[in-house]
């Protein structure tokens, strides 16, 4: 309990989003924060409903309006906008996907497991299906069924990003089932001569590489980024390394080491991003294990 009492102080005077006119947040922690979205500045929302509004039963363009809202963090809204299309569709795959990935920012692990378990149902080759559920149960501590889920990912990436990104997170969840044999022989598909494509993977693939013992954690850690929220990118790239280091530091029994930047993760203000979520469930996690 101290471990999360003196948490909560040094994060309550942070603001994390700008309520941009709302009242009510997005989400909440049980840590004692409260999550908001962001300014649509570019009006990318308004955008979106305008075109909906000329065809209100069109599926793509619900999606196109909750992946919309979800771009400037309005996560609840993107749900709600799931829901009007699945009650037009209730076996839309791309819509329970949809709903599912933003029920996991909203902390919402059991909905968004029950989301992307029909998802990868109705249909089993949709690679986001597989590794979002991967993320639910992984969030909820569920790590053989994540490794599982991540497996299923790997298989169908259709891509070196998709299955770097992939295997990275079945190499965590197989470590946290205490798998390591399976977990080395993961690490072992992503070979010397595979890179990435797209910037975001290179997160990944640097974290992949250090479990390979291929890099060191000097070289893969990105400076802290600007805490106030002005620099998104930076704040993303943070946080997918640092709570991965701190994860491997777990790993190998250096708890201090781990728990040290999992706080330094939630320091900042995008907490829409995987790694500030997977580092807010080991502090709350660690609330019984002070």
């Amino acid at each position: 309990m101290k471990l999360l009492t003196v948490l909560a102080a040094l994060l309550a005077p942070l603001a994390f989003g700008q309520p941009g006119g709302k009242l009510l947040p997005e989400a909440s922690s049980p840590l004692g924060m409260k999550y908001f979205s962001i300014a649509d500045e570019k009006g990318v929302v308004s955008a979106a409903r305008r075109a909906l509004s000329d065809d209100p039963t069109n599926l793509g363009l619900i999606l196109k309006l909750a992946r919309a809202q979800a771009a400037v963090w309005q996560e609840r809204e993107a749900v709600a906008t799931c829901t009007r299309g699945l009650s037009i569709d209730p076996s839309n795959a791309d819509l329970l996907i949809e709903r599912g990935h933003r029920e996991l920012p909203l902390r919402d692990f059991e909905k968004a497991l029950a989301d992307l378990q029909n998802a990868a149902e109705f249909n089993p080759k949709k690679i986001d299906a597989w590794y979002h559920l991967g993320l639910a149960h992984y969030f909820l501590g569920h790590f053989a069924e994540a490794a599982d889920a991540f497996r299923h990912a790997v298989d169908a990436a259709p891509n070196t990003d998709e299955r770097i990104n992939s295997t990275n997170w079945l190499y965590a969840a197989l470590r946290r089932a205490n798998r390591p044999k399976e977990a080395a022989e993961a690490l072992a598909a992503i070979t010397p001569e595979m890179t990435n494509t797209e910037a975001h993977t290179l997160n990944y693939l640097n974290l992949v590489r250090l479990y390979q013992g291929r890099l060191t954690e000097a070289q893969i850690m990105p400076p802290d980024p600007p805490r106030d929220g002005s620099d998104v990118e930076a704040e993303l790239r943070f946080d997918t390394v640092a709570y991965g280091v701190g994860n491997w530091h777990l790993f190998n029994g250096e708890r201090e080491k781990a728990r040290e930047l999992f706080r330094s993760v939630l320091l900042g203000k995008v907490w829409i991003t995987w790694g500030f979520v997977a580092a807010e469930r080991e502090m709350i996690a660690n609330r019984e294990r002070p």
